[in-house]
């Protein structure tokens, strides 16, 4: 069977180009799209994740703010900080790179941030809103995944989508969307995990096969069903023929022949997800203008 590869990249391209239309648009009327990235410490995933984001902010005419705080800053402080980026008209979207050091709770920096701010699409009123198939910012990498579906005009009506993953980032969200009654969703959903028994029983069901569970090659050839579509969500760093390589959650080269659709790493949801992001701060800047 000749597997055909989706093209994050091309795709991702083609929204930036979007973006970029909508941006001069807004920028025309007065409206300055800016958005304000918190980075907590100095780990080298973070600020690569980062640099990507000020680069397609860059290309895009969106600017990007970044505070850059020491590993030990306190609790109270960063939420002190969330507050006045809340309370600044001209920033119109907050994102707060994770993960956060250990003395920091999470959930309690997700809940700081204006939910008409937050274009990660974490906070609990944004969940809530997608969950009940309502208009709210929807998480970067899941809205990613369902780019990638509309726009390679894959079929999800009554399909079985099986993921791979249960993250508040990424596999709950995505199962949120591919249930609501809309085009492109209305799917059958199973939500497999790492206390998944059997899981291959699962994976060997789907018709739409996504990874998102954070361990390298994971899903094998025989975990696949003939002519499904996979789409790897993951994203890991492995040492291999002594040099450092990024690989996803499938096993790429046993799946080509076995999916009839699949998405590479690099080059596949990763920069979508990134395009995403840009597409976020561009709807709460459009909302932000005076009626």
């Amino acid at each position: 069977m000749a597997t055909v590869l989706i093209d994050g990249k091309a795709i991702a391209t083609q929204i930036q180009l979007e973006v970029k239309g909508q941006v001069d648009k807004l920028q025309s009327q007065g409206v300055h799209p800016c958005l304000a990235v918190i980075l907590v410490g100095n780990d080298p995933a973070s600020r690569a994740y980062v640099g990507a984001k000020q680069e397609a902010g860059r290309q895009v005419g969106i600017r990007l703010i970044q505070h850059d705080l020491l590993e030990d800053i306190s609790e109270p402080e960063l939420i002190w900080l969330i507050t006045t980026l809340n309370d600044n008209p001209e920033v119109h979207g907050i994102l707060v790179q994770l993960p956060l050091p250990d003395h920091i709770g999470e959930h309690n920096i997700i809940a700081a941030i204006s939910p008409q701010k937050d274009v990660d699409g974490f906070h609990p009123c944004n969940v809530g809103r997608l969950t009940a198939g309502l208009d709210t910012l929807v998480s970067c990498t899941p809205n990613a995944v369902s780019q990638l579906i509309s726009r390679s005009g894959i079929e999800t009506v009554g399909k079985h989508v099986v993921i791979v993953g249960r993250s508040n980032i990424v596999g709950k969200p995505l199962m949120n969307m591919l249930v609501q009654k809309a085009r492109y969703a209305n799917s059958t959903v199973t939500v497999c995990h790492s206390r998944t028994e059997n899981i291959e029983n699962f994976t060997l069901q789907a018709d739409i096969l996504i990874a998102a569970i954070g361990q390298a090659r994971f899903i094998k050839a025989d975990m696949i069903k003939p002519g499904a579509i996979v789409i790897d969500v993951g994203i890991n760093r492995i040492e291999e023929d002594g040099k450092t390589c990024l690989v996803g959650d499938v096993d790429f080269a046993q799946a080509i022949g076995v999916a009839s659709m699949i998405t590479p790493v690099p080059g596949g949801v990763g920069p979508m997800t990134v395009a995403m992001l840009m597409k976020n701060v561009v709807k709460v800047a459009t909302l932000s203008m005076p009626c």
